[in-house]
């Protein structure tokens, strides 16, 4: 199979790195790899530097600015359909991920099935053993809508919230990642990773990104369903997931910002009561 590998980077090039040699550990398939990197600092840019030079297959996009996420991988999407326009599979996300040595023979096992959906989500597993996805299945309940509301209402009440559902994870917890070995159409996929196959770009030529980070997960599901489609998990595809490494370098203040930004966009097309 041809597989093209877009992810973005910023400040962590390390995980970068041991992302783009385990995607290369799964042998006997073409690679297409590009790393957009969002303004990092000049140590980690010049190890994305070394990486190309060791790497014939990848390739650099080094924004003067810190563009966002789906803003940058719809750079690397662009520039890898210019240059490899007969690509099987486009594999988007965070450059903090591990690529299990099967992955692109399972990927090229299942490929007939998965070929009738536009966007594939795999099982996605942190370091310690949680499975991230089915991220959400069906829709979210409206008390937890309201709880984000409060969330996003201010910063130290979200502190407070996020507090408690720490410490009550039985009450907090969505039951949707339990599914995790059932494979099924779901509303949303763990935004880490996707896998963009030939019927997303028979209808987009990116990912729809309203916002500089964060509900990305509802943006894509959204795309999808305007144009009467589905994300579609699939346990079988797996990566491994260094929960919040991308996201580490940024203070916790900042995040939330960026995230009740995201929240408010959201809200415009996601009404708690109608």
């Amino acid at each position: 199979m041809k597989i093209g590998y877009v992810c973005t980077n910023f400040n962590n090039s390390v995980f970068t790195l041991k992302a783009i040699r385990t995607l290369l550990s799964n042998k006997d398939h073409d690679y297409q790899i590009v790393v957009v990197d969002n303004n990092s600092n000049l140590d980690d840019v010049a190890l994305l530097r070394e990486m190309a030079s060791q790497f014939s297959c990848l390739r650099l996009i080094l924004n003067g600015e810190n563009i966002g996420y789906f803003r940058g991988l719809n750079l690397g999407i662009s520039q890898l359909r210019i240059e490899h326009s007969d690509i099987d599979w486009m594999v988007v996300g965070n450059n903090d991920l591990e690529f299990p040595s099967d992955f692109a023979d399972n990927l090229s096992a299942y490929a007939s099935r998965l070929r009738a959906h536009a966007v594939v989500s795999p099982d996605v597993i942190t370091v310690d053993g949680q499975h991230q996805n089915p991220h959400v299945i069906a829709n979210i309940s409206t008390i937890r809508e309201i709880f984000y509301d409060l969330y996003y209402a201010n910063y130290y009440v979200g502190l407070l919230i996020h507090k408690l559902a720490m410490m009550f994870h039985v009450v907090s917890d969505r039951a949707d990642e339990e599914q995790w070995q059932v494979a099924q159409p779901i509303s949303q996929g763990h935004g880490s990773c996707y896998l963009l196959g030939p019927r997303f770009f028979e209808q987009f030529k990116e990912l729809w990104a309203p916002t500089f980070l964060m509900s990305e997960e509802f943006f894509l599901s959204k795309q999808l369903g305007d144009v009467g489609q589905q994300v579609y998990y699939e346990p079988a595809i797996q990566v491994v997931h260094h929960w919040h490494a991308s996201l580490a370098k940024l203070p916790s203040k900042q995040r939330w910002l960026f995230a009740r930004d995201a929240h408010r966009v959201y809200r415009k097309y996601v009404k708690i009561f109608r």
